[in-house]
């Protein structure tokens, strides 16, 4: 096994799993608090699909972690960490990748978020929900959120704020990758 370098990310799945082992929490009990699948779950931790923010937040509320924990990265520099956090995403997922835009609010109830989704693509996995409130501003592309049985059409400048306890999800129908910022209150 290869060793990590100094400086080098751990990946989400990672620090699910530390924290899930540490306080000894179960797949199922994680499973019962957020909705997830104790399969997905295990994709999750095993590195094979990348969360979304919404289900980062599920999974820290379980875990009853603040989200900024799993989000943090372990780079001194916050610029260098966000590209490399970006690039590490887009290269393991191929249609999803996020930035966060408020790094030091662990124990805050607002967080935002850079979104790039590829071209002609949705979240694989699962839909999300999560408490609270969520806004979305397009800052280029076209994408779709669909919120409960409802699509909302979305193009560069448009925004949609909504309840983030309904089920939602974001798919991407322009030519060009998309790029969003994603604000997400959580009480």
């Amino acid at each position: 096994m290869p060793r990590k370098k100094a400086g080098a990310l751990v990946p989400i799945g990672k620090k699910i799993k530390k924290v899930r082992m540490q306080k000894k929490i179960s797949h199922d009990r994680i499973a019962n608090e957020t909705g997830f699948n104790p399969a997905y779950l295990k994709e999750i931790e095993s590195g094979k699909t990348i969360p979304s923010v919404g289900a980062i937040l599920q999974i820290s509320r379980a875990l009853e972690i603040d989200s900024g924990l799993l989000l943090k990265d372990q780079v001194k520099d916050q610029e260098s960490a966000q590209e490399n956090r970006a690039q590490a995403y887009a290269k393991r997922t191929d249609n999803y990748a996020y930035v966060t835009l408020t790094p030091g609010a662990e124990n805050k109830h607002l967080k935002a978020f850079r979104v790039t989704i590829t071209a002609m693509q949705e979240h694989k996995g699962v839909g999300y929900q999560h408490e609270g409130e969520e806004f979305v501003y397009v800052l280029k592309g076209k994408i779709e959120v669909t919120v409960g049985d409802h699509t909302n059409s979305l193009k560069k400048e448009d925004s949609l704020h909504f309840n983030s306890g309904v089920k939602h999800k974001l798919r991407n129908v322009g030519k060009t990758d998309a790029e969003l910022l994603v604000v997400i209150y959580g009480p």
